[in-house]
């Protein structure tokens, strides 16, 4: 991240619906893979990668690889109070996500690092 994330850099990676989806559900799991991303909100693999590419050249994500996975997970260099507002609006909208959620649970061949679902 180059530039320090502004209210305005942030709401504007926030007001699409799916980068809002990919961002909260990141906040939620920790960390999530294309797939698992592609699963739960039932859209196609370049669709979510260009979303993807939105929010890490914004700053708010980061990206690794492991083997043939690329995870995605919050930048941790973030000021605190992003996180502080990701992490609220999260827990304020359980309900939102309930979809994306359940798809994610369901998913078959869900990759082994991640937590399981309750």
């Amino acid at each position: 991240m180059t530039e320090p994330m502004t209210p305005t850099t942030l709401f504007k990676c926030l007001a699409d619906d799916t980068r809002a989806k990919i961002s909260l559900l990141v906040v939620s799991e920790g960390e999530l893979c294309v797939c698992e991303l592609t699963a739960a909100l039932d859209l196609n693999q370049p669709k979510i990668s260009r979303h993807l590419a939105l929010l890490r050249s914004a700053g708010l994500l980061l990206d690794r690889r492991q083997g043939q996975w690329v995870y995605y997970r919050l930048n941790p260099d973030l000021p605190a109070w992003v996180t502080a507002v990701l992490k609220e609006v999260v827990d304020a909208n359980q309900q939102w996500l309930e979809t994306e959620a359940k798809r994610l649970c369901g998913m078959n061949d869900r990759p082994i690092n991640q937590a399981v679902c309750s």
